[in-house]
């Protein structure tokens, strides 16, 4: 996947998308914010990440301290600095390179890491203006997918959202995702992990890939997204009150 032109993608699509909103829309999804500080929050992330790559720091950066971090009061002139960030963060993993580490919210990782974090950082706070403007969102399975891939990489490494002795596989139900559309996590003796496998569980939760995502985000209850649950539902609310937002 070149999670390059998905970022430029998703940020043009966030942008247009703010751009005839009412900047004082609140978004439901994120508590207490409305759409204009969701898109300051976002074009500044992007910017924050620059800075950490640039700066090459090991430790993480305040996001006051941003550098640019401020969109102008104009809205033409706010929209091509959320997609100026975007490429400035592309340009500034490029110029970086392979062959160091900086810091990231699971440990030192080069500095391309950042760029499939900030993907689905904003497909997913797409899909929160999408909601507070009531208009429909989607994305490609594929893309919807690695999302959730992603976010069980996050969620297993910086949590426990299930006891030991408990599972909880999700199954994509969209066609030509082969073993990428299936996720198993399980916490034995080893830990908390996930691979992608087909196998029995506590819990299974069935449903198009973006609604995982849309799902396991905590974005709509599995009920809102349409999706299946078999098994016991109460793995997978567990797994939601110990995740991350």
């Amino acid at each position: 996947m070149d999670f390059r032109a998905a970022l430029l993608e998703q940020t043009r699509d966030f942008g247009e998308l703010i751009r005839a909103a009412d900047p004082a829309t609140p978004v439901d999804s994120c508590p207490g914010w409305t759409v204009n500080q969701l898109f300051r929050h976002v074009g500044r992330g992007n910017r924050w990440c620059t800075q950490i790559i640039t700066d090459r720091r090991t430790e993480p950066l305040n996001p006051r301290e941003v550098r640019d971090g401020k969109p102008p009061e104009d809205m033409d002139a706010a929209i091509d600095w959320l997609n100026e960030g975007a490429v400035a963060l592309i340009d500034a993993v490029e110029q970086a390179g392979a062959n160091i580490k900086v810091w990231t919210f699971v440990g030192p990782h080069i500095p391309g890491w950042w760029i499939r974090r900030r993907v689905h950082e904003q497909t997913v706070h797409l899909a929160d203006a999408h909601l507070a403007l009531g208009t429909e969102f989607d994305l490609p399975a594929g893309l919807a997918a690695d999302g959730v891939s992603e976010w069980l990489d996050l969620a297993t490494a910086l949590h426990k959202p299930i006891p030991r002795g408990q599972s909880l596989h999700l199954h994509a139900t969209d066609d030509g995702l082969g073993p990428t559309g299936e996720w198993t996590v399980v916490h034995d003796e080893e830990g908390l992990s996930w691979t992608y496998a087909h196998g029995k569980s506590d819990v299974a939760v069935r449903g198009r890939a973006v609604d995982l995502l849309l799902a396991i985000t905590r974005r709509r209850t599995a009920a809102d997204a349409g999706l299946e649950i078999l098994g016991d539902a109460e793995v997978w609310d567990a797994w939601l009150a110990g995740s991350p937002l």
